[in-house]
């Protein structure tokens, strides 16, 4: 009965949600924190986490297209994640190669034209992931109605390291000019090139904290932030209704602001302007008259 009820709930809080969203952000990125916690919480093994969280990834797949959103990024496996247990990676591994088998070969895939792309040091995954990454991407390449990105042994510290790293040894070959180094450069030698700037990252699992990822696009484009509490197995339409319009309001409020800057500029030029007429006038009595030739602007009247 009180799940029921909740689920009466969720639909009319969703109803509601839907009308006061517009639009959608181009590009959301997501954190999918929480897998772990989930599990242990139910008294399962950290492993099912992962599987329950395959099944949020998807739901949310569904949720971009319906609501227009161009491109999603999903944090799926961190340089962090080297760190722990042999056991939960070789799970994560074997999720990975399966669900990227999956979706390259899924009708809806190819319907929808998804170009599917691994973003990150992915020298550093076993053969067998390298091996599903290059199946899905070569199967997907070329499409452009959607881009699903997939963050693999990704860390973004460490991408900027490796473009910096990258300048520095092109200039000391003589390949590149340093006056030619420039904010394209720099993004040409990035792991995530060419993803688009992050319009808004979504963080489930209760932690406020973006993670090192994508700083160069989320960061440079003050990307909005939502964080929430579900854990990413439990990370619901409604939760993403709310991101997305967190998003709304932040542009909203970022419209309202560059409108009052605007209007301040415009104020301060035309109490500049005004200024100088009344210098002028003032001047006009200590001026000597024209020459016959030239007018009261100073052009000539040939």
């Amino acid at each position: 009965m009180r799940e029921h009820l909740d689920a009466a709930v969720d639909a009319v809080y969703e109803r509601l949600l839907r009308r006061e969203i517009d639009g959608a952000p181009a590009h959301v990125a997501v954190i999918q924190d929480g897998n772990r916690r989930y599990a242990r919480e139910r008294g399962d093994d950290a492993t099912d986490g992962y599987d329950d969280g395959a099944q949020t990834t998807e739901r949310v797949l569904d949720w971009c297209a319906e609501l227009g959103v161009e491109e999603l990024t999903l944090y799926a496996f961190s340089t962090e994640n080297f760190e722990r247990p042999e056991e939960q990676q070789q799970h994560l591994f074997d999720l990975l190669e399966a669900k990227l088998t999956e979706f390259a070969d899924a009708d809806r895939v190819h319907e929808e034209r998804v170009r599917i792309r691994a973003i990150g040091d992915t020298d550093r995954l076993p053969g067998r992931v390298r091996d599903a990454v290059e199946y899905a991407e070569s199967r997907t390449a070329g499409y452009d109605g959607f881009a699903l990105n997939i963050a693999l042994a990704y860390g973004g510290r460490a991408e900027l390291l490796d473009a910096a790293k990258g300048v520095a040894d092109a200039v000391d070959r003589g390949d590149l000019d340093p006056a030619d180094v420039d904010l394209d450069e720099i993004e040409s030698r990035l792991h995530t090139s060419p993803v688009r700037d992050v319009d808004l990252i979504i963080r489930t699992g209760g932690d406020e904290r973006t993670s090192n990822f994508l700083p160069w696009h989320a960061n440079g484009s003050e990307a909005a932030v939502f964080f929430c509490t579900p854990y990413w197995p439990e990370f619901s339409k409604v939760d993403f209704l709310r991101a997305v319009r967190t998003y709304e309001s932040r542009e909203a409020s970022w419209r309202r602001t560059r409108a009052k800057r605007a209007l301040a500029l415009v104020r301060a030029l035309g109490t500049e302007v005004g200024e100088a007429r009344r210098v002028l006038d003032r001047l006009k009595g200590t001026l000597p008259d024209p020459p016959e030739d030239v007018d009261a602007e100073g052009r000539s009247a040939d």
